[in-house]
Formats: structure tokens, C-alpha cells, sequence
């Protein structure tokens, strides 16, 4: 009687032991989710402080920014009597500067409140020298537009052997220095440097010289009327209506081309006017 007495209280101690081991998981569970529910609600709250600050500062910058565009547009405006617009206003590396682009290219840089601006280059001081910053940038930008252009659209002499680099030429028929570097593209081709030709007809789009642009671009031969009109020779006139003259020709404004031959490395670097087979060379880094 004793033992089954005794069995009777182990198993309801046993009972008791399951029912509190079955609440203590249901606690701790709950107690789990809730702090993971707790994590991620911090979590999210920290990433909406962090973009809230994020969109107080851009908010910031843009008044600030809207500042100085209302002053200087207004002051350019007022001078020069025309509508003066901005496209891009940024921070420059010097300190209580900014970089202030108009619509029209032209690049200013003006203090933080915009009561003061400069036109120029910025330059900053290097261990090694004078650095432009502002023909560092143009020179990306200008890397960026040729390269833009589908090699079919240009006319190209290529070398024999490997290229190991190019120059981007914009070039007139009518032009003496033009005509001078045409006469080194054999030496600037033995040297590895390929020699890719846009139009610039000197005279505007109107021009004896476009037309002559225009019959080259349009020839089966590019190459061959190309180096004929450079040479004086008299080709028929040919404008097939559909040639790139006029799209390079304003693409040679935009980048600030004011005579030929303009030479643009395949770094962006520009080299107005003439330079020999060996200096372009040089330049390039190919001596």
C-alpha cells in the first residue's frame, strides 16, 4: 500500500515538473520573439534617425545652395541683362568654396555665401607642383563626350603594327596647320598612335570648307578624299545630306574648340593648334 502510495507522488511530482518545464518554454519563446521584435524596432528606428539627418542635411545644403544661386543669378542677371542660369553648384577641395557651373559652360567659384566669385581655374598645391583642378575636370568631361562618339562617325587612319594610343583631331580642309599635321599621320601612325578625325569647318556650317567636310564623310574612300582636299586637290562636291559635319562641329563648340587643328588626347588633355609627330608623342608618353 505504502509503494503505490509513494508511485502515485512521484508521478504527480513528474506532472507538475512537465507542466512547469512547458510553461517556463512558452515564457522564454514569448520573451524571444518579443526581444527580437524589440531589436528590430530599434533597429528601424536608428535607420529613420540616420536618414532623417541624412535628408536634414541634403535639405540644408540645398537651401544654402539656393542661397547662392539666387544671389548670383541675380547679380549676373542684373549686369548682364540677360537670363543667366545655374546648372550645378558643389563643393570644391578648398574650404568655403564652391564650384558654381551655369548653363552656359561657364565655370565660377564663389564663398559659401555667394557674395564674392571668380572666374578662373582653381589650382591647388601639390608636393610635386601646380595642379588645375578645373582642367582636371574639363578633361574628364572631355574624355567622356569624344569618346561618346561611335568610331564609324569619325574618319580614322589606323597604324600598320599595335596602336598603343590615339588623339582625337578636329580638323579643316582649309586649314594650313591642319594640312601640315595631315602630312605627319605616316610618322604618327609608325609610332603607334592612331589618328581619329572630327570636323570643324573654321568658316561655321555655311562654309566652302563644310561642304568639302561633308563630301569627305560622305565618300565611299574617306581616307583618300580626305587627304586629297588637304592636299589642294579639287574633288566634286558631294553632300549626301546624312554626314556628322554639323554634330561634331557643335560638339567642338561645347568642348571650347577655337581654331584647328584642336587635338584631344585619348586622356581628355587639349592640345590647340599644331604640334609635330614627336611632340604629340611626348605628350602621350610614347618616347
Amino acid at each position: 500500500m505504502l509503494i503505490i502510495i509513494l508511485e502515485a507522488e512521484v508521478n504527480n511530482v513528474e506532472r507538475q515538473r512537465r507542466k512547469f518545464m512547458n510553461r517556463l518554454n512558452r515564457f522564454l519563446n514569448c520573451e524571444r520573439k518579443n526581444f527580437a521584435r524589440y531589436r528590430v524596432s530599434i533597429f528601424a528606428a536608428v535607420i529613420m534617425l540616420i536618414f532623417a539627418g541624412a535628408s536634414r542635411a541634403e535639405s540644408d545644403n540645398a537651401d544654402a545652395y539656393a542661397a547662392v544661386e539666387a544671389r548670383i543669378v541675380g547679380a549676373l542677371s542684373a549686369s548682364t541683362g540677360g537670363s543667366v542660369e545655374i546648372a550645378e553648384i558643389i563643393q570644391t577641395e578648398a574650404n568655403g568654396l564652391l564650384e558654381v557651373t551655369l548653363t552656359s559652360g561657364l565655370v565660377l567659384y564663389a564663398t559659401e555665401t555667394g557674395e564674392h566669385f571668380v572666374v578662373g581655374d582653381l589650382y591647388a598645391i601639390r608636393n610635386n607642383g601646380l595642379v588645375n583642378l578645373a582642367e582636371q575636370k574639363r578633361e574628364v568631361e572631355r574624355k567622356s563626350l569624344v569618346d561618346d562618339i561611335a568610331i564609324d562617325e569619325m574618319i580614322v587612319f589606323s597604324p600598320e603594327g599595335e596602336t598603343r594610343d590615339y588623339i582625337t583631331v578636329f580638323t579643316d580642309v582649309t586649314c594650313f596647320y591642319c594640312q601640315k599635321l595631315h602630312r605627319e599621320v605616316d610618322d604618327l601612325n609608325s609610332r603607334g598612335i592612331e589618328v581619329r578625325y572630327l570636323a570643324y569647318p573654321r568658316g561655321g556650317l555655311d562654309s566652302e570648307g563644310a561642304k568639302q567636310l561633308a563630301t569627305a564623310w560622305c565618300a565611299d574612300n574617306k581616307q583618300e578624299t580626305l587627304t586629297k582636299f588637304k592636299a589642294g586637290e579639287s574633288v566634286p562636291i558631294d553632300d549626301c545630306g546624312t554626314s556628322p559635319v554639323a554634330s561634331q562641329y557643335q560638339l567642338g563648340v561645347e568642348l571650347g574648340v577655337r581654331g584647328t587643328p584642336a587635338i584631344v588626347t585619348s586622356g581628355g588633355q587639349m592640345i590647340p593648334g599644331y604640334r609635330p609627330a614627336a611632340d604629340i608623342a611626348q605628350v602621350l608618353g610614347l618616347n
